[in-house]
């Protein structure tokens, strides 16, 4: 096994120290020359374990000021579930108000864009096919949680009633419901999470840091003949929510 890279280890000791209380929540750390002495690295070794932290929330870094600890906050427990969707109205709207929390979103639709090559493979469509596009910013008690953009065909919806999914009678009631609407039937959802980091503009949006972890959900959404309705990509901050996946069980 090769050995493990400096700025992990001193990351690792940074965080036994904080979970020691030898450092509490508001404390400034050192700074990076005087841990870089400490440590006998140098001071982009220090950089690297500090934005490591403060990608998982450990630490916080304040523009001409230093680095400090973290103030511990609650992460927001976000359920992932199909069922959900069925019983109607927002999931993300239930899971806010179980916290006590006030859940809401903004969003900008586009229709008519021409779908880039990936989403086209995930919608079954060529690539230039035109669909209507949906990017969501999710708040909680007014503060972003959560993005998302999402894809629909636009020649599965057009000249219906829910072709913009945030405007008309059937505006905001999730991808589920909308499709029952013009005789779709949705059956299954297809995900598939994995971690990165914030890109600069995600991490603009979600007021973090650059850097931060997130996960980075595919989600499909597919007809019971198999169609592909709908495809999002959701981005979560690591740092500020838990996700949890409920599966059914048959007996």
């Amino acid at each position: 096994m090769p050995d493990q890279p400096p700025y992990l280890r001193v990351a690792d000791v940074l965080r036994e120290r904080i979970a020691s209380h030898e450092w509490s929540p508001g404390d400034r750390l050192p700074s990076r020359a005087e841990l870089g002495q400490e440590y006998g690295v140098g001071e982009n070794v220090i950089r690297r374990a500090q934005e490591l932290l403060i990608s998982l929330g450990t630490l916080e870094g304040r523009a001409g000021s230093g680095t400090y600890v973290a103030e511990p906050r609650e992460r927001l427990r976000m359920v992932r579930s199909i069922y959900r969707e069925q019983a109607g109205g927002s999931p993300f709207a239930a899971d806010m108000a179980a916290l006590g929390r006030r859940g809401s979103w903004e969003s900008r639709t586009d229709a008519k864009v021409p779908a880039p090559a990936d989403i086209a493979a995930r919608l079954g469509l060529a690539e230039g096919d035109l669909c209507v596009r949906t990017a969501y910013e999710f708040l909680a008690d007014g503060k972003p949680v959560q993005l998302s953009t999402s894809w629909e065909p636009y020649a599965l919806t057009a000249g219906t009633l829910v072709v913009l999914p945030e405007a008309g009678p059937h505006a905001g009631t999730g991808v589920v419901r909308r499709m029952a609407e013009i005789g779709v039937t949705v059956t299954r959802a297809v995900e598939r999470p994995e971690p990165r980091t914030a890109s600069p503009e995600e991490a603009t949006l979600l007021g973090v840091q650059k850097g931060t972890l997130v996960t980075h959900i595919q989600r499909t959404y597919y007809s019971d003949d198999g169609r592909p309705v709908e495809t999002a990509d959701i981005v979560v901050p690591s740092a500020i929510c838990e996700i949890v996946y409920e599966v059914p069980v048959s007996p």
